[in-house]
């Protein structure tokens, strides 16, 4: 297809789902228009919904102005949050529940991604004498920051194998073009990340992979079920003081998701900046394939995704086995709800 068709794909597709349907614009005015959002790692397809929605103009259509200020990592996002630079973050919806444990009123009001997206990979050198993740013990292994959904991700599949987190070292690389050169380097043995430098470096040759969860099959082998992944998280007192915002908020995610769900990968990739290719555009777009079905159908994060993150966390984290966490406080679904339901 050829760009200018591409374009006009593009464009028809926003067009069809419409000037704001009912439903999709928030009836009173917003009470904060201005807003600063982190991200950690904004080109990686993790958080491709954050991207769309800006892209595609669906912030200002609800009357906001979002400043986005790209971290490393999610840990550094969650850090902004609680230290009140930042008003909103899209990140990993396990931040929610360590720290409703650390006394903290941290909640989802939407989900992004149902499955994490993240995948686990060892350097080709190490390749042969894996056997099973009780093989990274020992290892330095690269994430997107130290504390953050990739790091987590790796030391429950580690904790599945009868590993502890100190079995490993963890190598905080980014998520971008520093975590391919990390491990083309050698300097790390394993990385947990995301696409597309993943895509890139099983392309190339670099990595075999070991855990996949970019798909529901890949998921279900790791977690024994669905595990929620990006969401858009908010301290508890921004959301009793600005709920019109959040309101806000949540319809322009809604609004991508349901863009999302309805475009094609070329169409994605037409829509995201050049940047985000890596100089490679055919790369870009197998990764886009490859991760197509990671991004959430409705905004909603089921009961039984809520209770497989807890899962994942308890796993390996002793700090969390001794707190008390109410996960009903960790999601609150009111909002993608009133959007879905066009009020």
């Amino acid at each position: 297809m050829s760009k200018t068709k591409i374009a006009f794909a593009v464009l028809a597709l926003a067009l069809s789902l419409g000037a704001p349907a009912h439903g999709q614009t928030v009836e009173k005015a917003v009470e904060k228009k201005q807003l600063t959002l982190a991200v950690g790692g904004k080109t990686a397809l993790y958080y491709l919904p954050l991207t769309i929605c800006e892209r595609l103009g669906y912030f200002k259509e609800q009357g906001l102005d979002v400043t986005i200020n790209d971290f490393r990592g999610g840990a550094q996002s969650l850090q902004a949050l609680v230290g009140g630079s930042v008003d909103v973050v899209t990140g990993a919806y396990e931040h929610t529940i360590r720290m409703q444990a650390k006394g903290q009123d941290i909640r989802a009001v939407i989900e992004l991604g149902r499955f994490p997206g993240i995948v686990v990979g060892v350097r080709k050198e190490k390749a042969a004498s894996y056997k099973s993740a009780a093989d990274l013990k020992g290892m330095k292994i690269g994430v997107s920051a130290p504390g953050s959904s990739t790091n987590f991700f790796v030391m429950y599949l580690m904790s599945k194998a009868g590993l502890k987190p100190a079995d490993a070292s963890y190598i905080g690389v980014g998520i971008g073009p520093s975590a391919v050169v990390a491990i083309k380097k050698g300097e790390i043995d394993a990385l947990s990340n995301l696409d597309p430098m993943i895509t890139k470096l099983e392309q190339d040759g670099d990595i075999k992979i070991i855990a996949d969860s970019r798909t529901e099959e890949g998921t279900r082998a790791i977690f024994g079920g669905s595990n929620p992944a990006a969401v858009l998280y908010i301290k508890q007192d921004f959301i009793e003081k600005n709920p019109n915002t959040v309101q806000a908020l949540v319809n322009a995610f809604h609004k991508t998701l349901k863009w999302l769900e309805q475009a094609t990968p070329e169409q994605i990739v037409a829509t995201v900046p050049e940047e985000y290719f890596l100089g490679d555009k055919a790369l870009y777009l197998a990764a886009v394939k490859a991760n197509k079905p990671v991004y959430s159908l409705t905004g909603l994060i089921p009961a039984a995704g809520i209770k497989s993150a807890a899962d994942m966390l308890l796993a390996f984290d002793d700090e969390l086995k001794s707190a008390k966490v109410d996960l009903a406080k960790t999601f609150d679904d009111r909002f993608v709800k009133k959007a879905a339901a066009g009020r």
